[in-house]
């Protein structure tokens, strides 16, 4: 079986990875590999087709990869929760966190998927991006298979090819780390309507967890084994890096993901997806007035239920 992610040099979608690199889909009796398909545009519709069996990318992919609707794709579980990108600009700018709807003038690097969601925050934040000079478009040098975005973009951003950049949070380390970025805005962390658009969730088809519910179970389950080791020790991140990463991003990656470790929630409620259908909806990805059902969107008996609410 394979798995992919649209980006690997990336905490983004980790807990995925570390469940293929630790052995943890090994141990449910799952034999997968792990590949890089980047955008996650093609990687949806490549799942869509069943050139491979498990996705883990924006919870959003689905609608890509579907004429009208949400399609055939089904969500199994959140590795995270909120949107998981950063905006960064050159560290020159005299622009300073917070202050994202002032950005002027600026070329940003964003892949096809997320690039919707920056759009879309600037739209409904009253940003005219054609009078305030924004150009959004592809990093220069992502096009080719084996690209993992995050760095790219940091690279770019350090050779003066684009302004700023939307994307993962290795890719925002390395801008800060170099010298060469600032954040602007960390969507996850910084509040505001972006938090709620879309998650990194683990994903698969409807004809698979009808045809083979088993393999959706133990993807799950192997999910949720590596996120409780990641919290338990994240230093195995580091291990995985040294696997797969290049040297100064495998001794970034602990660090990355000890930062994500409050996100750590695998179930999906309805809540959520009311979030990403509203996000869908008003980004142009779902026509107005278009419902997604819960039950079509999430593989509900495989996604794990969400914890009791403490306050209730």
């Amino acid at each position: 079986m394979r798995l992919a992610v649209p980006d690997l040099v990336s905490n983004s979608y980790f807990p995925a990875i570390a469940a293929v690199e630790l052995g943890y889909l090994r141990d449910e009796g799952l034999d997968v590999t792990l590949d890089l398909l980047f955008p996650v545009t093609d990687a949806a519709t490549a799942l869509r087709e069943g050139r491979i069996d498990f996705l883990a990318g924006a919870a959003h992919a689905p609608l890509y990869a579907a004429a009208e609707g949400w399609g055939e794709l089904r969500l199994l579980a959140a590795l995270a929760r909120n949107t998981y990108w950063f905006l960064v600009v050159r560290a020159d700018s005299p622009l300073e966190r917070g202050k994202w709807r002032a950005l002027r003038e600026a070329r940003v690097g964003a892949a096809p998927g997320p690039d919707l969601a920056l759009r879309h925050l600037l739209d409904a934040a009253g940003v005219d991006r054609a009078r305030a000079g924004i150009e959004i478009a592809p990093v220069p040098g992502t096009a080719g298979a084996g690209v993992s975005f995050g760095v790219t973009a940091a690279d770019a951003l350090e050779r003066g090819l684009i302004d700023a950049f939307w994307a993962n949070g290795m890719g925002a380390e390395v801008a800060v780390r170099r010298g060469v970025g600032k954040v602007l805005l960390d969507a996850r962390r910084d509040g505001g309507p972006a938090a709620s658009f879309t998650f990194p969730a683990l994903m698969t088809t409807r004809r698979l967890t009808e045809e083979n519910p088993a393999a959706a179970a133990a993807a799950v389950r192997a999910t949720i084994r590596a996120q409780e080791a990641l919290r338990a020790d994240p230093g195995l991140a580091t291990e995985v890096g040294e696997r797969l990463f290049p040297a100064m991003e495998a001794g970034l990656i602990a660090e990355l993901i000890r930062r994500d470790l409050p996100f750590y929630e695998p179930s999906i409620g309805p809540g959520t997806i009311e979030g990403l259908t509203s996000f869908a909806r008003g980004a142009g990805l779902l026509a107005p007035g278009v419902e997604v059902p819960y039950e079509t969107a999430v593989a509900t008996a495989f996604c794990p239920p969400a914890p009791p609410d403490p306050s209730a």
